[in-house]
């Protein structure tokens, strides 16, 4: 057989198949891309795993230790911070829980949650009725926990958007999973703000009244309670007539639940 081939033979050697019968071509991707998108989903995940742990721990650390300071008392000195004001202290003073008078627990419970000891974190009900007010056109209104409002005041700012809810929720389940109610109540009664960078029941207490917070009579407790909604307008020291209606309030509150 001879070794050479004909013009039939050279022309199918040389045959290029159509384009629907090739392989396609692997599209070229720059792996400094490819390698920069690794790079910045594995940094996500680190972080977000670092927050998770980080969280936690705080949390748990605080079951027992009380906190130096609040996330709300760190924005009011960033406040004064933008307003070019000069440097002003916050006033707060931790006591422990058996320090702070039964008629601040009972005050704050009537005026702030008086489901707290029922729920894990959550009123649903107000929750429910909240969104329903607002969905026909009515405006927000609060439906905060006190374990929700610990969570807000201890760990975020006072910044109003998605971000910060989804934390608020994240902080408060972590919060009603580590701590007892005594302990929500004690932290809240001691980070709660009171006044013009005045802070804690304990400082509340004595410049109001002139007596630590374990003195507070029902009267007093319940003065307090009625400026939490937003102590920095409506104050203790200088009562409106709707601060001295929501005390009166508070008072039949504590009454009826025997406190």
């Amino acid at each position: 057989m001879s070794g050479k081939f004909t013009a039939a033979e050279l022309s199918l050697r040389h045959f290029r198949h159509p384009e629907r019968y090739r392989t396609p071509a692997r599209r070229f991707r720059p792996a400094a891309a490819s390698s920069w998108w690794r790079s910045l989903k594995r940094g996500f995940g680190y972080a977000l795993a670092a927050f998770v742990v980080g969280s936690v721990l705080s949390v748990a650390v605080l079951r027992y230790l009380p906190p130096p300071t609040s996330a709300f008392m760190l924005n009011r000195h960033w406040e004064d911070w933008q307003a070019g004001k000069d440097y002003r202290p916050i006033s707060q003073q931790w006591v422990d829980g058996g320090r702070i008078s039964p008629h601040a627990y009972a005050a704050v419970v009537a005026s702030e949650d008086q489901l707290f000891f029922q729920h894990n974190g959550f009123d649903v009900e107000a929750i429910g009725k909240a969104w329903s007010h607002h969905a026909r056109g009515g405006k927000l209104r609060g439906a905060s926990t006190i374990s929700q409002q610990v969570a807000k005041n201890l760990f975020l700012s006072p910044a109003r958007n998605w971000t910060r809810k989804a934390l608020e929720i994240w902080f408060t389940v972590l919060i009603e999973a580590f701590w007892s109610k005594q302990r929500i109540l004690e932290i809240y009664l001691n980070i709660a703000e009171f006044g013009d960078h005045l802070f804690g029941v304990e400082a509340a207490s004595r410049r109001y009244f002139g007596v630590p917070a374990q003195q507070m009579t029902p009267a007093q407790a319940a003065l307090l309670a009625a400026t939490l909604p937003n102590p920095l307008l409506l104050k203790a020291d200088r009562p409106s007539a709707y601060v001295a209606r929501r005390q009166s309030w508070i008072l039949a509150q504590m009454r009826v639940a025997g406190r």
